[in-house]
């Protein structure tokens, strides 16, 4: 997909500011057991297609209205996903800003997950 120049340089702003982890390395600790909170920041149509196992939905356009509710402590550890990770980036900025203190976006988002066919669920 290709990207505006605007929405990319919003996005670099933002990759500047919070932490990421590959795919993999994200995958490589819930797989050694680490208690992280996965919050998927697609769209609802992205969302019903398929979703990381155990992720909560909180898409990019709701997320700073939800984030208190749904993770009340600004101290969890939150990955945050979407397609590829520039509206995870973005989200993760929003968090941050908000005070939340252990957010990272996951970079390969959902594509990188599933090209390497790691668990996906539906529900």
């Amino acid at each position: 997909m290709q990207h505006a120049e605007k929405f990319l340089k919003l996005v670099q702003d933002a990759k500047a500011h919070v932490k990421e982890a590959d795919y993999r390395d994200v995958k490589k600790r819930l797989d050694a057991g680490e208690k992280l909170i996965l919050v998927d920041t697609r769209e609802d149509s992205e969302w019903a297609n398929g979703h990381i196992p155990g992720a909560i939905h909180l898409g990019k356009g709701v997320i700073e209205r939800d984030i208190e509710k749904a993770i009340p402590d600004i101290d969890a550890p939150i990955v945050l996903y979407c397609g590829g990770g520039f509206r995870s980036a973005l989200a993760a900025d929003s968090l941050q800003k908000m005070g939340y203190k252990n957010v990272i976006s996951m970079d390969g988002g959902w594509r990188g997950w599933t090209e390497a066919n790691f668990p996906i669920a539906r529900d």
